[in-house]
């Protein structure tokens, strides 16, 4: 059985390329009928962040990657925060010290500083000389008699190859004479990450540890481990990084001040400050950008929209092919069809992805992804609102994610904002304007109620009594009604807002124009 695992630590909020990583080991362990673990790498104390480990949880369950041990979850290996398993890790420190692969290295800060400094002045790679290692007990004793602390190193081979069987990058080849002698034990006697990561995966039995190409450079080591400790190798697989919007530097989450250069990005991450602004969202640099998952859940994505999106960063079935369902993912994943190249976060592609499959959703299920965002941005008070269930279907496409309902604020409240410059072009400066408009808000103020081919008879039936065009008063009446210069087809808007509505903002209109 193919068990895979995500890993992550929690250092702040779930990022986009941690996702994508995330979804392949998911999908995966899906296709094969395996099983995905989650596991939290948490050794790191000073890194760790209080209250970070929720949200990357509720993150995956918003995706809808769940998994089948871990946290919240439970299961046979517990537990599955790796700081809860120091007691394990030691032993393994032991274990390696005891067979001769592991030794005590009693160099001080200084002296190893020192060391690299006049490496560097020769030009030369710094490397480890082992000068300060304990050979055995005596050496070790003397050692502490001087006051000094023992951090445990790894005794690296110095002739030979490591070779590296990778399931997308071949076959990697590396000279042990290129590795250092690795820490994996602080002086505190608490284990690092590297030496961690190997035994959980042992001990959780993951067959496959796929992971971010960042990684792969970690790989003999990890194998020097596994192999002293007579343990056997998993498969490796390391993904080619999520590159950044334009460029080929790896995405982070710290370099948003960079990628607010890059115009899609600007506009996405304005898209979903408007959207947060009006929902009253509280928004941070940390936790609102689209280099994070939050984002996409906060301003109205759809997670499948989402994963369909990051399956492309990486992965390819024929070059052609890009839309697929979640079922579709899972059937046609397979490792050999990754890719070695890195590919970059395009904002405008992925907002296209979230229309086009928003659009494709029943009425039903857009109403009920935008009936949140519209209840929070104070527009109606309850999904059941029955102008907002016409304004969802009106909208149409013009709803690429569930938040842009703020957008139409004008259909549901009277104080929405006018675009002035919309205002001086169809009505301050037309002369003709003030008067239509007087003649078209009169024209409706004899009837109670119409639909959308009503609207239209008595506007087209206006045109002709005033022996105008219906392009010389058409954009002036939205503007007077809406506020805006644009929106869904002007006859459902008129009939959504009814006669009453539409006289009163007429009349709000004329007064502002006479002003």
């Amino acid at each position: 059985m193919i068990r895979t695992r995500f890993a992550p630590s929690p250092t702040g909020y779930l990022h986009i390329g941690g996702v994508r990583t995330a979804l392949f080991n998911w999908l995966l362990a899906k296709q094969s009928g395996g099983q995905f673990i989650l596991r939290i790498d948490d050794t790191d104390a000073g890194r760790n962040v209080q209250d970070a480990l929720q949200p990357i949880l509720d993150g995956f369950r918003w995706l809808g990657i769940d998994w089948d041990e871990g946290p919240e979850v439970d299961g046979p290996h517990a537990p599955y925060y790796q700081s809860h398993r120091s007691e394990r890790h030691k032993q393994a420190v032991l274990d390696l010290l005891a067979s001769g692969h592991a030794y005590r290295d009693y160099a001080r800060p200084e002296e190893l500083a020192a060391e690299r400094e006049a490496a560097e002045k020769r030009g030369e790679r710094f490397f480890y000389d082992r000068r300060w290692m304990a050979a055995n007990d005596e050496a070790a004793a003397a050692y502490e008699a001087e006051g000094r602390q023992a951090i445990i190193r790894l005794k690296m081979p110095r002739e030979g190859d490591c070779v590296i069987e990778d399931l997308i990058r071949g076959t990697v080849t590396v000279s042990w004479s290129t590795e250092q002698d690795h820490v994996i034990a602080r002086a505190d006697g608490s284990p690092l990450y590297h030496l961690a990561s190997v035994i959980d995966d042992h001990d959780f039995g993951i067959t496959h540890v796929v992971r971010a190409e960042e990684h792969l450079p970690n790989t003999p080591r990890q194998i020097f481990i596994l192999e002293s400790l007579g343990f056997e190798r998993p498969q490796f697989a390391h993904l080619p990084y999520v590159a950044e919007p334009g460029g080929s530097a790896k995405l982070s989450k710290r370099k948003l001040k960079k990628y607010l250069k890059n115009k899609d990005f600007a506009n996405l991450l304005e898209h979903g400050q408007r959207i947060a602004q009006a929902c009253q969202l509280e928004v941070s640099e940390d936790t609102f950008n689209p280099v994070i998952v939050d984002f996409y859940r906060d301003i109205g994505f759809s997670p499948e929209a989402l994963l369909n999106y990051l399956l492309l960063l990486g992965w390819s079935l024929d070059g052609e092919s890009e839309k697929f369902t979640v079922k579709e993912m899972i059937e046609l994943f397979s490792l050999e069809r990754v890719t070695k190249s890195p590919a970059s976060f395009d904002p405008q592609k992925l907002l296209a992805f979230q229309a086009d499959y928003f659009a494709g959703l029943p009425v039903a299920e857009r109403l009920a992804a935008a009936a949140p965002f519209a209840i929070a941005a104070g527009l109606v008070e309850s999904a059941e609102d029955a102008t907002l269930a016409t304004v969802v279907e009106a909208a149409g496409d013009r709803l690429k994610v569930a938040g842009d309902i703020i957008d139409f604020r004008y259909m549901f409240v009277d104080d929405y904002s006018i675009n002035e410059k919309a205002f001086t072009k169809r009505i301050s400066k037309p002369a003709e304007a003030t008067e239509l408009l007087k003649g078209f808000r009169d024209a409706v103020a004899q009837v109670d109620s119409f639909t959308a081919e009503e609207a239209e008879a008595l506007l087209k039936g206006y045109c002709e009594q005033a022996e105008i065009k219906i392009g010389q008063i058409i954009h002036a009446v939205r503007v007077a009604v809406t506020g805006s210069p644009a929106g869904f087809g002007m006859f459902e808007t008129l009939a959504i807002l009814g006669p009453t509505k539409i006289v009163a903002r007429i009349d709000r209109t004329l007064a502002k124009a006479e002003a």
